[in-house]
């Protein structure tokens, strides 16, 4: 059976795709066939092979499968903004359908697939429905990226919070090192190790775009709770 986990964040821009390959790259290291996935992405540049997202193709990269990139990332737009305000915008409506038809698909040839969202854990798709409500449809699994800065805190316990409203399992959290270390990151990891109800899986350090290939090292699966 295949494992599938979803991966959110306390905000956009605290490297949840950074997180996602370090992932991937840890379950491959276990012997894994794993994919990446990301169902809607934004901000996006025109290729002459059509829209490319950077994050989809970090996951791309980072799969073991060779995947094209419409099966690592379906729905795709240009503008950097929300994913429900430029599908209006476009009158391009999110389906789910969509998503999950492309889930399915990768479930069929993955042993384990990671599913990245976009932005924070209530982003809207539409004006009805959030990328939370699709990963309850879905009952995932799901892995926190907590970008560590001032406000972290606060932003990781009310994630926490909707998850499990939600009835959702937090199978894991990743610090992730956004910021060059400050005065208080010891003490945000140390508050966060001891409120969040789940495990840290790992601490990434404050990196460099070239230190992707390798940022594997830093996480542990073996914590999982699911």
């Amino acid at each position: 059976m295949t494992k599938i986990y979803f991966i959110t964040g306390t905000d956009t821009e605290v490297g949840k795709t950074v997180v996602s390959c370090a992932l991937l790259q840890a379950a491959a290291a276990e012997g894994y066939q794993t994919a990446g996935y990301k169902p809607v992405a934004s901000g996006s540049e025109q290729t002459e092979r059509g829209l490319r997202n950077g994050d989809a193709l970090l996951l791309q990269k980072n799969s073991t499968l060779r995947l094209n990139y419409a099966e690592v990332n379906p729905v795709v737009f240009e503008q950097p903004t929300s994913p429900h305000i430029i599908s209006q915008q476009l009158n391009q409506p999110i389906q789910f359908s969509v998503m999950s038809r492309g889930l399915v698909h990768l479930q069929q040839k993955a042993q384990w697939l990671l599913v990245e969202g976009a932005g924070g854990w209530y982003t809207p798709l539409s004006a009805e429905q959030t990328f939370a409500d699709w990963a309850i449809e879905w009952n995932f699994p799901i892995i926190l990226t907590v970008g560590i800065k001032l406000g972290c805190i606060n932003h990781a316990l009310l994630t926490v919070q909707a998850i499990k409203q939600a009835n959702l399992t937090l199978a894991g959290w990743v610090a992730n090192e956004i910021e060059p270390a400050g005065t208080y990151q010891a003490e945000y990891l140390a508050t966060l190790e001891r409120m969040i109800p789940a495990p840290c899986l790992g601490i990434i350090p404050h990196l460099t775009e070239g230190d992707i290939a390798s940022v594997g090292q830093y996480l542990q699966l073996n914590k999982l709770a699911v």
